[in-house]
């Protein structure tokens, strides 16, 4: 069960119709703007990385079928 609202008389700073003046509200969002600090740059390490290891998992498996193909396995 909820509570009903106070009366629209009761209610300070109410204009006729229910508006309120300009300024009596808070604003929509914060006032501080920009990054509260520096963002670090990402490391390019781990992306490199991993492309060696990818690259030596290709040979390794390309490897494998062609001495497969000659017939020495």
């Amino acid at each position: 069960m909820t509570a009903p609202g106070p009366e629209p008389n009761e209610v300070p700073g109410l204009e006729p119709g229910g508006s309120v003046t300009p300024g009596d509200t808070p604003p929509d969002a914060g006032q501080t703007s920009g990054l509260s600090h520096p963002q670090p740059m990402p490391s390019r390490k781990l992306p490199a990385g991993w492309l060696i290891v990818l690259a030596v998992f290709v040979f390794l498996v390309a490897a494998f079928f062609i001495v497969l193909g000659l017939g020495y396995l």
